[in-house]
């Protein structure tokens, strides 16, 4: 039970890490661990399966670097293992004058950032691409796809499996501490040491970071999103993935509708605020976490400054209706009787003190410890990129090229 490396956490960072690690040092015994009984149960095993471009996000961040070199690896991965994929595209829709200024700066961002084909159409064109949406102007993408991220990541675990990696599901870290030169992980089924820990913890990044000293900040804030789902004989009013354009008064991206690669077209989703850490209903309360999340200062701040929005999203997530009006601004012809109710997932957004959304991934080490603090969308297209990316820092803070201890 004792390693060279431990990596927390079972979804698709953690496994992309692992998989990295025994990739280029196969010489470094590694241990994951997951506290749920299977890998990818939360943030992983519930996403919309898209495989992202990259446009959105800010030129010169990780978040763009990562992403767009992700998604190519992410491409030759799954061509490599026979795992389906599709190039659907992606358009992103202005159905207003007023949205035609921030759809230009996506424009703008999206040739920073080196995406490929991006093409500006009008109404016409737009119904060309897609016959049941309506809008003014939109940016198509046609390097955006879709995938079943469960599957590439349960793949990443099978390559670090074959590799001489060591899994260790229904452990879950309740203590970290350094002990001797060496970081010993305390779970209900008994300790696990390592030399070196890194910690992909999602929902509860900031508490493996605080078990370590880390700091209050960025705080994970858990966010619920309900989808909705078209009936199949329905499917054929949506072709690819259909966007709307981001509003810089809304912090999420908004509704918009998503092929998945079973053949279902997913409807969302909204954000509201989860009740709990893994609240994936609006009745899952779990009063210490919930009372954790409204008492902290930065949240105080963004419902203030986002009331209106907050309960205008907390009433579509009530009512059906309401939801499908806001999906009708893309596709008029849709209707609430065309939906039926989908699945939920939460999403771990970070958020500073001041209020504001963390807008990058966020890494941050300690002794012996390197924690993923900030990870969300898109971290699964960036996932092989974002593996890299931790081993180099490994590599750097721990010195991994010449450092193995004796099992």
């Amino acid at each position: 039970m004792t390693y060279d490396i431990a990596v927390v956490g079972g979804g698709i960072v953690g496994l992309a890490t692992t998989r990295e690690l025994k990739l280029r040092y196969p010489h470094l015994t590694v241990a994951g661990l997951e506290k749920e009984t299977v890998f990818n149960a939360h943030q992983t095993g519930r996403n919309s399966g898209v495989i992202h471009s990259g446009i959105y996000y800010k030129p010169g961040s990780l978040k763009a670097r990562l992403c767009v070199e992700g998604r190519k690896l992410a491409w030759e991965y799954c061509d490599q293992k026979g795992i389906p994929y599709k190039q659907v595209g992606k358009l992103i829709v202005a159905t207003e004058e007023s949205e035609l200024g921030r759809l230009q700066d996506l424009w703008d961002r999206g040739h920073a950032n080196g995406i490929e084909g991006l093409e500006m159409l009008d109404a016409a064109q737009i119904r060309e691409r897609e016959p049941h949406c309506r809008g003014i102007r939109a940016i198509y993408s046609p390097v955006t796809g879709i995938v079943d991220w469960g599957r590439v990541s349960s793949s990443y675990a099978d390559d670090a499996r074959e590799r001489g990696a060591e899994f260790f599901l229904n452990h879950e870290v309740t203590k970290i501490e350094r002990r001797g030169g060496m970081t010993v992980l305390h779970t209900p089924n008994g300790e696990i040491q390592a030399k070196y820990v890194i910690t992909c913890g999602g929902l509860y990044s900031d508490k493996l970071a605080k078990m370590t000293g880390g700091g209050r900040d960025p705080k994970i804030v858990p966010f619920r999103g309900d989808y909705l789902i078209l009936k199949p004989e329905k499917s054929d009013l949506v072709r690819g993935n259909i966007y709307p354009v981001p509003d810089p008064e809304f912090p999420f991206l908004g509704v918009h509708f998503t092929p998945r690669m079973d053949g279902s077209i997913w409807l969302g989703p909204n954000a509201v605020l989860a009740f709990a850490r893994e609240g994936y209903s609006f009745f899952t309360i779990n009063p210490p976490e919930l009372w954790d999340a409204i008492t902290y200062p930065g949240f105080f701040k963004l419902a203030t400054k986002y009331w209106r929005i907050g309960a205008g999203e907390m009433y579509r997530d009530l009512v059906r209706s309401a939801y499908v009006q806001a999906l009708q601004r893309y596709i008029p012809e849709l209707k609430p009787e065309d939906c039926l109710q989908g699945p939920s997932g939460v999403r771990a957004q970070a958020m500073a003190s001041d209020g504001s959304l963390v807008d990058d991934f966020v890494f941050e080490g300690a002794d012996g410890v390197v924690h993923v603090r900030n990870a969300p969308s898109p971290a699964a297209t960036s996932s092989l990129a974002i593996g890299k990316y931790i081993a180099d820092d490994a590599q750097s803070r721990f010195n991994l090229g010449t450092t193995t201890i004796a099992v």
